[in-house]
């Protein structure tokens, strides 16, 4: 498995090492300290399956090259690791197509667990930044008080939407889940429409949200 680090500190490049070496033994690891390094290693090895990316680089603002990114090379993960850890920047990263987003201060246990998440297909955002008022307002609450259980056939919600579901939970596009469950397109916009306004959400990145808090399990799925 191929990585690239993509950081303007040797420091933070190399106490990354440790955490992906344990992510998979076979790890082959490039390291780039701005964007333009970045792009190159890139174009230079197609093979890359991860891209660690800071983005405070020196030449580049790091949301612009992480658009470029994903444009260039959807198949490749983003995951971002930054200082920043408000809601706004982690919205814009996983907006943008960010697979994840971790923040420095994290310990490397947290760290390998996210990264492990992202490479087993899923979505890792830091639950010190999802908002917790929503699920009040999304889940029932039993009638003799406490917290409010809510699984997805409480919210009407089928089985085949869960595959949907699930396969937006990995980032996938529409057309990558027609592709994948052998729907029409019409067909899964109107299976996202739904699970939307189940969840009383606006878009993908808050949909994802939503499910990390509910701590749902979906359906495993087949992948691309």
């Amino acid at each position: 498995m191929k990585i690239l680090m993509v950081d303007d500190h040797a420091l933070i490049r190399d106490a990354l090492h440790g955490v992906v070496k344990k992510l998979t033994r076979d790890a082959v690891v490039l390291e780039a300290s701005n964007c333009a390094q970045a792009m190159e290693a890139v174009a230079s090895n197609p093979d890359i399956s991860l891209i660690l990316l800071d983005l405070n680089l020196p030449d580049r603002d790091g949301l612009s090259m992480l658009a470029e990114l994903r444009e260039r090379n959807p198949a490749v993960s983003v995951v971002v690791l930054s200082a920043d850890q408000d809601h706004t920047s982690v919205m814009k990263a996983l907006d943008l197509g960010a697979m994840g987003y971790i923040p420095k201060s994290a310990r490397n246990e947290v760290m390998l667990r996210a990264l492990q998440l992202v490479v087993a297909g899923g979505i890792y955002i830091p639950p010190e930044v999802l908002p917790r008022e929503r699920l009040s307002q999304t889940a029932p609450r039993p009638s003799g008080g406490g917290r409010a259980i809510v699984s997805p056939a409480d919210l009407g919600l089928t089985n085949r939407q869960l595959d949907v579901l699930a396969l937006m939970m990995q980032g996938k596009n529409n057309k990558s889940i027609c592709q994948v469950l052998k729907l029409a397109e019409p067909t899964v916009k109107n299976h996202v429409t739904v699970i939307l306004k189940a969840l009383k959400v606006t878009n993908r990145t808050e949909a994802v949200i939503a499910v990390n808090e509910l701590g749902w399990k979906l359906p495993a799925t087949p992948k691309l």
